[in-house]
Parts: structure tokens; C-alpha cells; sequence
């Protein structure tokens, strides 16, 4: 079974996290220079992870609010209760967390709580479509015998 470590080896290695003391608009802004829809918000002094900032922390707490963002902190809108996983997770136990959770985006963990990655749910989606085109083609070369047998195709 493919696992979390395995979806982060495919992803960029950059992990892109702000401080709790940062405004929402620097956030934003660096949500928006790099086209991700949210930033693990880890705790400067001891190096964990203290929460998420997502996209919908934008809206509901606000725009939603009509707050400013130039004078709000992310620490005072960010969410505190972050489902995690780790690197040996599988990536079906990833999937199932999105669905129960109702969340877009998974910070992954070490042992320490130290984060080490994210994954969202498009990575998820598109690796259970890649695992189903490579069945599809799988299958089609057994129904249709593209495979011989001296090639180490079907009997």
C-alpha cells in the first residue's frame, strides 16, 4: 500500500509555514505568490506545529467578520485543531481522514510533532487516479493479450 512519505516524495520539497505573529494579509500574500490554499502555522519558539491557516479561514473568520487583515494576527484566526498524519500513513487512511474531517489538507508529523510535509486532498485524488489508469491499462492488457506469453505476459 502506498503511503503519506510516498505522496511528499512526489511533491516539491519546500514546506511553506508562517508564525502565529504574522498578519493574515502576509499570509495571504504568500498563499497567493505560491498558488497553495493553506500554510502550517508552526510555533517559532519550539519548532511544532500550532495550526493551520486555509482558505477558509480567509473567509469565515475575515472577511466573514469584516476584520482587517493588515491588523489581525494568523494565531487569532488560524485553526488550532488540526487533523495530522504521519509519513507511514497510507494514503487510503489519508483519504478517509479528508472525507471524516471534512478538510482539504493534511500537515504530516514526525514522532516529535516536528511537520514534515502537507498533502491535500487533490494529492490524494489524483494518486487514486493514477492507481486507477495503471489497473485500467493492467486489465486491458489481460482482456486484449497485448502481452505475449515469451514476454513474461499471461498464461
Amino acid at each position: 500500500m502506498s503511503t503519506v512519505a510516498e505522496l511528499l516524495a512526489k511533491k516539491s520539497q519546500t514546506l511553506l509555514s508562517i508564525a502565529p505573529t504574522a498578519t493574515v494579509m502576509e499570509a495571504a500574500n504568500l498563499m497567493n505568490k505560491h498558488r497553495i490554499g493553506a500554510l502550517l502555522v508552526v510555533d517559532p519558539e519550539c519548532d511544532q506545529l500550532a495550526g493551520i491557516f486555509t482558505e477558509r479561514d480567509i473567509l469565515q473568520r475575515i472577511i466573514g467578520e469584516k476584520k482587517d487583515p493588515e491588523k489581525v494576527a494568523v494565531g487569532q484566526v488560524m485553526t488550532t485543531e488540526v487533523a495530522c498524519c504521519r509519513p507511514d500513513t497510507t494514503v487510503e487512511q489519508a483519504r478517509l481522514t479528508f472525507r471524516d474531517k471534512r478538510v482539504r489538507h493534511l500537515p504530516v508529523v514526525d514522532e516529535e510533532g516536528k511537520a514534515v510535509g502537507v498533502v491535500s486532498i487533490g494529492d490524494a485524488n489524483a494518486w487514486a487516479m493514477d492507481n486507477q489508469q495503471a489497473e485500467i491499462h493492467y486489465l486491458q492488457e489481460y482482456l486484449y493479450g497485448t502481452r505475449t506469453r515469451g514476454s513474461g505476459g499471461y498464461a
